[in-house]
């Protein structure tokens, strides 16, 4: 019996370039520059605690961090860092109100989160 590499089973046995439509859809894709925030923000998402976060988030519309980490059952210096990457990543935003710091989704967070879902990965 033949064993078979595992790169066999993911590539073509043959050439079979079907060029009009790799060059069309080559043609319609986004420059490498403008794909990485869009890595960035969907990476953002890949750890659980920043998921449960922007789900918490989405649910709520907005809270502070206090609040988040009541909500998600982690220290607030853990739910504070994962917030400030939600940020640097786009998919949040925060305000000032007195002495505290309120976050919620912007539209990008919101759309990204709303992937995620859509996938059953949520619910």
């Amino acid at each position: 019996m033949r064993s078979v590499a595992r790169d066999d089973l993911d590539t073509c046995d043959l050439l079979c370039l079907d060029l009009a439509k790799a060059e069309r859809v080559r043609e319609g894709l986004p420059a490498i520059e403008q794909l990485e925030p869009l890595a960035a923000a969907a990476k953002a998402l890949g750890d659980p605690t920043r998921l449960a976060i922007a789900l918490a988030l989405d649910a709520g519309e907005s809270a502070c961090v206090c609040d988040l980490a009541w909500i998600v059952g982690r220290d607030e210096r853990l739910v504070s860092h994962h917030v400030r990457l939600l940020k640097g990543a786009g998919l949040a935003r925060s305000e000032r109100d007195g002495k505290m710091v309120v976050y919620e989704l912007t539209e990008r967070g919101r759309a990204l989160l709303a992937a995620v879902a859509a996938q059953g990965i949520v619910e």
